[in-house]
């Protein structure tokens, strides 16, 4: 088998060390010895974006904000889903993490940070959120409805949290939240906020993995 190869590392701002790895044409982010992100299992981050698109609607103008570049699979779906004319928002607060895509591995979801319609913000997604409306706010900053990474992303889950998404979306906009897990308390926490939600359970490849969490709440 062909052994890692470390490549580079970055601290989230007052959070974890990540570590990027490579293994011929694969790779690996990882914190604490727990895998992050994979660029073979994306296959739910995809429909993260597909799904919450289609629900939004006004496609042909849609502002959209993605919390999390992550490796860039979300992104690219969502270029592949969206108008010409729409507008898409990424907020990544680990500024590594936009040159990693760029000098490693961005040629896998064919290059989405050179698309013409992608404005990228090394933010705070809490801080991007307040810059709308959005017609649609997927969130993969976590690995689920928790601040795993940073602890105070814990706040973009909290009651306040997702009033503060709700009251930037657009009328009937669409926020989406991917998770590792399903979390029964956090699908509760929305319909309190009076948002209409739909889960769904998706695995990380599709046809094989890990079975992954996406919640979309309508405004």
């Amino acid at each position: 088998m062909i052994p890692w190869e470390f490549l580079a590392e970055a601290r989230v701002p007052g959070g974890d060390l990540l570590k990027l790895s490579k293994r011929g044409d694969e790779f690996s982010i990882r914190t604490e010895g727990y895998e992050l992100m994979n660029s073979r299992a994306h296959g739910s981050e995809e429909v993260l974006a597909q799904e919450g698109l289609r629900r939004i609607q006004a496609p042909e103008d849609a502002k959209i904000l993605i919390g999390g570049l992550g490796m860039g699979y979300t992104l690219r779906a969502a270029l592949n889903a969206a108008a010409e004319t729409a507008r898409i928002t990424v907020a990544e607060l680990v500024p590594e993490l936009v040159a990693w895509n760029r000098e490693y591995y961005g040629h896998l979801a064919q290059d989405p940070l050179k698309d013409t319609r992608v404005t990228v913000f090394v933010e705070d997604v809490a801080e991007a959120i307040e810059k709308g409306p959005w017609d649609a706010i997927l969130l993969d900053v976590d690995n689920g409805p928790d601040g795993l990474t940073r602890s105070s992303n814990t706040n973009l889950y909290t009651k306040a949290g997702i009033l503060r998404a709700k009251n930037n979306l657009t009328q009937g906009g669409v926020l989406g939240v991917w998770s590792a897990h399903d979390d029964p308390a956090f699908t509760l926490r929305l319909k309190r906020c009076n948002m209409k939600v739909e889960t769904v359970r998706i695995k990380a490849r599709i046809k094989r993995g890990s079975r992954h969490t996406l919640w979309f709440a309508k405004a």
